[in-house]
């Protein structure tokens, strides 16, 4: 990148929000063998919003629990210790999107997919060795922050690179490269430092395509989860391009992309609740 385009880049990064304590504490205590349902239902609980907004959902049609939940210790009683951890993370990131942009950019169809590929990696993540599936959700989650990044503060330049990915049917990070010089890989890893995030984190998210690409546990999860998502068309994160995995890849991950959707067997479900979480 020339000097100005770093510049301006940091600038933008700058100015997006922080991510929340809670949820920095949450994944500290993810990664803590000796961490309990009790420690997590703490730390959400001291942080209001995520509360409710845990709740609205916990409460939604899509459970169908035979009773309110009013609490998040019921949350975790009902629903599993995991599914609320994931609410929880979701509802944070969910939280720090803006409401609109002038990029022309579907903020509800981008999170749709974000939690889509998130679920996905998590599931790939338990068939691969050294792969953390928390992580890989996290991961996943984050993985096109970098988009959020153009629409808010590049909003002319990002409307032009969606449209031209989508008239020539070519990967929205070649557009980007084209009109912008840098890619959303590059402005997501810059935000995801800005957040503090664990190195393997801000890895992932910088070399998740073309020659960038590496072959490491989480990458493989997340760039595969990625690309069943936009396969399967869960939502759309503005790139119609579905790249096939590299040979490095397949190895890793035990097959191709149509392998692997088939050893997940049936997506529906992921599909629903990342539609269910997207309206939070």
């Amino acid at each position: 990148m020339s000097p100005e385009l770093s510049h301006k880049l940091a600038a933008a990064v700058e100015r997006m929000p922080a991510f929340p304590k809670s949820v920095h504490k949450i994944m500290s205590l993810t990664r803590d063998i000796n961490c309990s349902p009790k420690d997590m239902v703490q730390v959400i609980d001291k942080d209001p919003i995520v509360t409710v907004k845990v709740l609205r959902v916990v409460n939604s049609a899509y459970y169908s629990l035979p009773k309110q939940i009013t609490s998040i210790n019921h949350a975790v009683v009902y629903l599993g210790f995991n599914t609320v951890k994931n609410l929880a993370l979701s509802v944070a990131a969910i939280g720090i999107l803006p409401t609109d942009n002038d990029a022309g950019f579907d903020g509800q169809q981008y999170l749709v997919h974000s939690l889509a590929t998130a679920a996905i990696a998590k599931q790939l993540a338990q068939q691969v060795d050294g792969a953390d599936p928390m992580d890989c959700f996290i991961a996943g989650l984050l993985h096109d922050f970098g988009k959020v990044v153009f629409a808010q503060f590049m909003p002319q330049e990002f409307r032009l690179a969606l449209e031209s990915s989508q008239t020539h049917g070519t990967s929205l990070h070649l557009a980007l490269r084209e009109l912008i010089g840098a890619d959303h890989a590059v402005a997501g890893a810059m935000l995801v430092e800005k957040w503090h995030f664990p190195p393997d984190l801000v890895e992932t998210i910088r070399h998740q395509y073309g020659p960038e690409l590496k072959d490491t546990p989480m990458i493989a999860c997340v760039f595969a989860a990625n690309q069943i998502s936009k396969k399967l068309a869960f939502g759309f994160g503005g790139n119609p391009w579905v790249e096939e995995l590299p040979p490095a890849l397949v190895q890793r991950l035990g097959g191709t992309l149509d392998d692997l959707i088939v050893s997940l067997g049936d997506l529906a479900p992921v599909f629903e609740e990342a539609r269910l979480f997207s309206r939070i």
